[in-house]
């Protein structure tokens, strides 16, 4: 039911290209640049600025899009409370999720979540923790799933799930590590972790500095974006690395990998749905409500 032209008008205001807003609603560009043409001569006024291949939001621009936010995020309410009239859940979703989350909590979750509501368009977006707060204050998803310890206060934040960080090394690594190590003996051995702005490597800068060990001391040898890739440089290289158990499983049950325990260093963290404060919508209240249900299954 929506004005499809304000979805146009708010895609091509966040990314201030007519070219990326195409690709993003999969529209094409001559409609794309009519869509705005209607709305500038429905209000009478410039919405953008055009200065060679760059464009910006003009002062009537920048007031619809602070409209135009709220007016797309009331629709979509209304077409969730109008159809859940008749106990239907109808709409859309966009979810953003912290990389570990969405390889190895989220996708049995969905999997059942598109089984009881086929008429949901669900969408998922992947990044760090860190990139899917951006993207929730940007408007582009609607509600996030991330990791770590920090929290930013306009966001609001619900833990759904326990999680803990362990240390692990191959079975065949020629390093000498015992099955359990002091916290400073870290100092020693070539790490790989995960990017800055992920939470798990806000989880691990927080342990270590209980043990007055800085991360900058440590002796990393990669960071990598995504744990699938930090278990197959592991797999390859005589190094340690500090992932969540939940990723490993498989790993250590086929005696791929080792668990090497750190004295008195603990590394549990929430997984959190996180949402901006005021502005969830049904759908989101509905997602949230099945998950915290499904969890025990996680």
């Amino acid at each position: 039911m929506s004005d499809f032209r304000l979805k146009v008008f708010r895609s091509v205001a966040k990314n201030l290209s007519f070219t990326k807003a195409s690709q993003e609603l999969f529209v094409s560009q001559p409609a794309i640049t009519k869509h705005i043409q209607e709305l500038e001569s429905t209000y009478q006024t410039r919405l953008f600025d055009r200065q060679g291949s760059k464009i910006s939001l003009t002062e009537a621009g920048k007031l619809l899009l602070e409209h135009c936010d709220r007016i797309l995020e009331d629709y979509k309410r209304l077409e969730y409370e109008m159809h859940l009239l008749n106990n239907e859940y109808m709409g859309e979703l966009r979810l953003g999720a912290s990389t570990t989350i969405a390889q190895y909590v989220l996708p049995p979750l969905l999997a059942s979540f598109i089984k009881k509501f086929p008429q949901v368009n669900l969408s998922l977006m992947n990044g760090n923790s860190r990139e899917v707060e951006v993207a929730l204050q940007e408007h582009r998803i609607d509600l996030g799933l991330v990791e770590g310890v920090f929290r930013l206060p306009n966001l609001k934040y619900t833990t759904f799930l326990e999680d803990e960080l362990v240390a692990v090394v191959r079975t065949k690594s020629k390093l000498f590590i015992a099955d359990e190590i002091a916290p400073e003996e870290l100092l020693n051995i070539p790490l790989v972790l995960r990017e800055r702005g992920s939470g798990t490597l806000d989880v691990i800068e927080r342990a270590l500095l209980q043990h007055n060990i800085k991360l900058s001391s440590l002796h990393v040898l990669m960071y990598l974006g995504s744990t699938e890739s930090i278990k197959l440089f592991l797999e390859n290289t005589d190094c340690m690395g500090i992932i969540s158990i939940r990723s490993i499983c498989k790993e250590l049950a086929a005696g791929t990998f080792r668990v090497v325990e750190i004295k008195a260093m603990s590394m549990l963290r929430d997984f959190c749905f996180v949402h901006q404060q005021g502005q969830e919508s049904g759908l989101v209240q509905a997602f949230i409500q099945f998950a915290m249900h499904h969890n025990r299954k996680l």
